[in-house]
């Protein structure tokens, strides 16, 4: 019984010594891209340049349109009390 013990607690440590032997950088650089360039800034630059947006910057519905009223101030005015007299907006807290 207590050779089988002894056997068993040294294959768990040679286990475990094994697998420490694998071990590899924290932070996986094995599997890091290396690229090699021979393109200068500019040209790089240049054919962004070149390159035609096809997608906005700007997230959907962020933008205000432009829109150029043609009634005045006092015409608004005089509808929205007209419209509440007749009772068709509301007023007030509900």
């Amino acid at each position: 019984m207590n050779t089988i013990s002894r056997l068993l607690s040294v294959s768990a440590v040679a286990a475990l010594a094994s697998f420490g032997a694998h071990a590899d950088e924290a932070d996986a650089s094995q599997y890091a891209l290396k690229f090699e360039t021979h393109r200068t800034r500019a040209e790089v630059a240049a054919e962004a340049a070149t390159v035609v947006k096809t997608r906005s910057v700007h997230p959907a519905g962020s933008l205000a349109l432009a829109y150029q009223s043609t009634a005045d101030r006092t015409t608004v005015r005089a509808a929205i009390a007209e419209a509440m007299r007749k009772g068709e907006i509301s007023s007030g807290e509900f």
